[in-house]
């Protein structure tokens, strides 16, 4: 019986929606990595539970990627250990920083730990910080003085010290993504800290659902959707200022520092969510248009295919305002839009 090129493709369409129908069991995990949680769930035809895989695959990346541990590749490098080498993730993310850091003219800055804890939010309690203060740490603020040669992070002050906290969280979810398609899982989502990742399907043939929350007044206020969106083979990751913050003086400081001026942005936007490829460019480009502000995110976006945003922001009366891109505004669920709480 001759078999036509048609009747093989027919069959391999139908082999093809029978597995986006039923793809395998469904699996759900959650646990705490990197100061923050994790949560996976994926089909696999056999059920296999993978947390011991992926609890192990968070502390080998923390060894390379934590400024926590003082053993980690990133707190040698800081701590000038001139014997230590860059691994494959730290040599990743420090490329993926160093392009977004160009193309944002240093908006996005891995350099800016210094800052980070004069004010209070990385290992430090809150200094008072004034203009002297941040004058004497910006020239170990600026992405040009550091680089990358054969493995070994170059720095032009002993001073400077690197953070990769605005892009990790975002890169662990890609790698644990590549993890689960090496053991032939095909259909995931993975949520590290409110930075996605999402490949494939749900059962049913349906998208994804992943929400943006909506800001809030006080940083203990319950969580409210602002928008909710259909992912499918993209990344979406979320920045913003309405939770970590702290108040002197009756004045709200947030946690996202302008890398120029060394001081917290006063713009209106509350906050970012990026859709790209992969989620360590997401991550990474949510802290920069944090940083950019509206008007110039919408600038940088048109001129950048690849890359959109949706932004929640305060118009002059303080009422919330949103402006999203047309990649990401296509993808919008308004019919979970209208059902959910507080909408």
């Amino acid at each position: 019986m001759k078999i036509t090129y048609n009747c093989l493709l027919f069959t391999a369409m139908i082999f093809a929606a029978c597995t986006s129908l039923n793809p395998g069991k469904e699996v759900k995990l959650e646990g705490l990595a990197q100061g923050t949680y994790y949560a996976v769930t994926y089909y696999d035809k056999n059920g296999t539970n993978h947390q011991a895989s992926i609890d192990s695959f968070f502390k080998a990346f923390d060894l390379s990627a934590s400024v926590y541990l003082n053993e980690s590749v990133i707190s040698r490098f800081n701590n000038n250990d001139s014997t230590v080498i860059a691994d494959e993730a730290f040599t990743n993310v420090f490329n993926k920083a160093m392009e977004v850091s160009e193309k944002t003219d240093g908006a996005f800055d891995i350099t800016i730990m210094p800052l980070v804890n004069a004010w209070g939010f990385g290992f430090t309690d809150p200094m008072k910080v004034g203009q002297k203060q941040v004058d004497s740490l910006l020239p170990y603020v600026n992405y040009r003085n550091v680089s990358l040669i054969n493995g070994r992070l170059v720095k032009k002050y002993p001073e400077i010290k690197v953070d990769f906290n605005a892009i990790a969280q975002g890169y662990s979810a890609d790698l644990i993504g590549e993890m689960l398609e090496a053991r032939g899982i095909e259909n995931y989502l993975v949520d590290v800290g409110g930075e996605v990742l999402a490949k494939g399907k749900k059962a049913g043939n349906k998208p994804w659902k992943v929400g943006i929350e909506k800001p809030t007044k006080d940083a203990d206020d319950p969580r409210v959707l602002n928008a909710v969106v259909n992912l499918t083979d993209k990344a979406l990751a979320t920045s913003g200022n309405y939770r970590r913050f702290f108040i002197k003086d009756g004045i709200r400081y947030s946690h996202t520092l302008d890398p120029k001026t060394g001081f917290p942005v006063k713009h209106t936007v509350l906050s970012v969510s990026v859709l790209a490829n992969d989620c360590m460019t997401a991550d990474a480009y949510a802290t920069a248009f944090m940083v950019m502000g509206l008007e110039k995110t919408q600038e940088f976006i048109s001129r950048n295919p690849g890359i959109d945003a949706y932004l929640i922001y305060s118009d002059t009366s303080g009422a919330l305002k949103t402006w999203a891109s047309p990649g990401i505004l296509e993808l919008i669920d308004k019919e979970e839009v209208e059902a959910a709480p507080g909408q």
